[in-house]
């Protein structure tokens, strides 16, 4: 009983950790993965750059997007979920 006690807040500690820290940022991944995987031609993007535009293809993992001064290629996981969604939110 009295080693228990002692490790009792180690183990409090991890616990929090995962709760507030590792489960949350695990599901924000998720949620970016699936955002990745939903992408389709036409769909108006931010990216973490901030550049705005259009998909114009897609492949397995890249995408070219086109913007007003042209078309760039670059990786899905450069599109912001949080900046594509508020976009979509206003239109």
């Amino acid at each position: 009983m009295g080693q228990l006690s002692q490790f009792l807040p180690f183990l409090l500690i991890i616990v929090v950790m995962y709760f507030f820290m590792i489960r949350p940022q695990q599901k924000k991944i998720k949620q970016e993965k699936e955002f990745e995987a939903g992408l389709k031609v036409g769909d108006k993007i931010i990216t973490k750059s901030g550049l705005h535009g259009k998909v114009a293809e897609l492949a397995e993992t890249t995408v070219v997007v086109e913007t007003m001064s042209g078309k760039l290629k670059m990786e899905r996981s450069a599109i912001s979920l949080e900046l594509t969604a508020a976009l979509n939110k206003k239109a």
